[in-house]
C-alpha cells in the first residue's frame, strides 16, 4: 500500500506500524507499507511453540544432510571394500588348489591385500557413528510427532466463537483504519472477482455502504424494467453459496440498473418516469417520491448499453447522487447530489460529456468517473471533480471479463466497485491516491 502524508498527524490501529517511508521530490512523507508489528504475535505461546518445532525440524532436516553427505562418501568405500573382499576371496581359493611351493607367495599377497583392507576399518565405525545419528533421528521425530499432536488438541480447543470473535475484531481494526484514510484520486483498478453467476444479461446488485456493524445483506435485482422484486441475502456467503433468499415486491417496477441502498431504503427510478423512490425496508412502504426535474427518461439519454439507463443513483463518501442528462445540457450529463432523506437537489454540476458515449460511471470522492464503453477493451476515461468543478481525461484500464457491463458502482464501505456483467457478479478493488490526515 502506498499513501501520501502531507500536513497530518497520523494515529494508526494498536499494533500497527510505519514499515518503512521515504520523501518525495516536493518533501512529503510517503508511506510505502503499513502493517502489523511483527512483535504482536510472538507473545502468544503458541506461536513460541511453533517456532520451536519450526527450529527443531531445521536442526534435523541439517542432520539429515550430514547424513547424505556422510552416505555418499563412504559408499564409494564400501564399493571398493567388496572388489577386494572379492579379490581375498580368490586368493584363497587359489591357495587351496594350488601347489605347495606357492604357498608363500600367496600368502604375501594375502597379506598386501589385508594392509589395503586395514583403512577400511575407521570407515565402519563411522557407520556405526550414523547409525547412532539415525536412532537419534528417530527420536527427534517421535518428539516432534507429540509435539505435533499436543499443539493439535491445543488449536482444536478453541470453539467456532473464539475464532469468528478474532476476525471480527481484525475486521473492525481494519475498517477502523480505512475510516482514517481521507479522501483520494482514483489510480488504478484490480482485476474483476467473480462472485457469482445468475440472473439474466442486465441488472444490478449491492450492500448498503451505511449498515450497521454486522449487516452484510446483499441487494439483487434482475433485469433493468419491468421487474419490481428485489431480493436479500443474508451475507455475501449465502449469496455466493445459496439461493436462499428473502423477496420484497416493490410499490413501482424500476427502470434501468441505477438503484441503490442507503441507510436501509432502496432508491430507485420509477419505470417510464423521472420519479425517484425512497423505498423503506423495514417497513415496505414508500417513504419519499420526488420528480427529477427536466431529466432525460425512458431511453432519452441513457448509457451507450441503453437498457432504460437514463437517470443512475449512486452513493459515495459524500452521500447520494443522481446522472442524468437534460436538454439545457444538450445531452449531456447532469451531476446532483441529493438530499437522502427530502430527496431534494442540494446542488448541481454540468458537464461536457455527453450521456449517450458513456459506458457506465461512478461516483469516489466526489469525483465522477465515467468509461468509455461497456463491451470489449474498456477503460475509465472522464475525471469530473465537484470539488473544483473541473474535468479531466484519464487512462485506467478495466478488465471486462464477460464483456458487457450494464452497472458499476462504488461502495465506499467496502472501498471496491460492484458491476453486474453479462450475467455474472463481479467486485473489483480500487486503488487510491491517498492524503492520511
Amino acid at each position: 500500500l502506498h499513501y501520501l502524508l502531507s500536513n497530518m498527524v497520523l494515529i494508526l490501529p494498536e499494533g500497527w506500524q510505519v514499515y518503512s517511508s521515504a520523501q518525495d521530490a516536493e518533501g512529503r512523507c510517503v508511506c510505502t507499507v503499513v502493517a502489523p508489528q511483527q512483535s504482536v504475535c510472538s507473545r502468544d505461546a503458541r506461536t513460541k511453540q511453533l517456532r520451536q518445532l519450526l527450529e527443531r525440524v531445521q536442526n534435523m532436516s541439517q542432520s539429515i544432510e550430514v547424513l547424505d553427505q556422510r552416505t555418499q562418501r563412504d559408499l564409494q568405500f564400501v564399493e571398493k571394500m567388496e572388489i577386494q573382499l572379492k579379490g581375498l576371496e580368490n586368493k584363497f581359493k587359489q591357495v587351496e588348489d594350488g601347489h605347495e611351493s606357492n604357498i608363500a607367495r600367496q600368502y604375501r599377497s594375502i597379506k598386501e591385500k589385508m594392509e589395503e583392507l586395514r583403512p577400511l576399518i575407521p570407515v565402519l565405525e563411522t557407520y556405526k557413528a550414523d547409525a547412532l545419528l539415525v536412532r537419534q533421528f528417530k527420536e527427534e521425530a517421535a518428539n516432534v510427532t507429540d509435539m505435533l499432536g499436543n499443539l493439535q488438541e491445543q488449536l482444536g480447543g478453541l470453539d467456532y466463537q473464539e475464532l469468528h470473535s478474532r476476525v471480527m475484531s481484525l475486521e473492525d481494526r481494519l475498517k477502523a483504519c480505512m475510516q482514517r484514510l481521507a479522501c483520494g484520486k482514483l489510480t488504478g483498478i484490480s482485476e474483476p472477482i467473480t462472485i457469482k453467476t445468475s440472473g439474466s444479461r442486465f441488472g444490478s446488485w449491492m450492500t448498503d455502504p451505511l449498515a450497521p456493524a454486522g449487516d452484510n445483506r446483499v441487494w439483487y435485482m434482475d433485469g433493468y424494467h419491468n421487474n419490481r422484486f428485489v431480493r436479500e441475502y443474508q451475507s455475501m456467503y449465502d449469496f455466493m453459496t445459496t439461493d436462499n433468499f428473502t423477496s420484497h415486491r416493490l410499490p413501482h417496477p424500476w427502470s434501468g440498473t441505477g438503484q441503490v441502498v442507503y441507510n436501509g431504503s432502496i432508491y430507485f427510478n420509477k419505470f417510464q418516469s423521472h420519479t425517484i423512490i425512497k423505498f423503506d425496508f423495514s417497513t415496505s412502504l414508500i417513504s419519499r417520491s420526488r420528480q427529477l426535474d427536466f431529466a432525460g427518461y425512458n431511453n432519452m439519454y441513457h448509457y451507450s448499453w441503453g437498457g432504460h439507463s437514463d437517470i443512475d443513483l449512486m452513493v459515495d463518501e459524500g452521500g447520494l447522487w443522481a446522472v442524468y442528462a437534460t436538454n439545457q445540457n444538450a445531452g449531456n450529463i447532469v451531476l446532483s447530489q441529493l438530499n437522502p432523506n427530502t430527496l431534494q437537489i442540494i446542488r448541481s454540476w454540468t458537464t461536457n460529456h455527453p450521456k449517450r458515449s458513456a459506458g457506465e460511471a461512478f461516483m469516489i470522492c466526489g469525483t465522477l468517473y465515467v468509461t468509455n464503453g461497456y463491451s470489449g477493451g474498456t477503460k475509465v476515461y472522464y475525471a469530473y471533480s465537484t470539488n473544483s468543478s473541473t474535468y479531466e481525461y484519464i487512462d485506467i484500464p478495466l478488465t471486462n471479463k464477460y464483456s458487457h457491463l450494464s452497472m458499476l458502482d462504488y461502495n465506499p464501505r467496502d472501498r471496491a466497485l460492484y458491476a453486474w456483467n453479462n450475467g455474472h457478479q463481479v467486485l473489483y478493488n480500487v486503488t487510491l491516491y491517498h492524503i492520511i490526515q
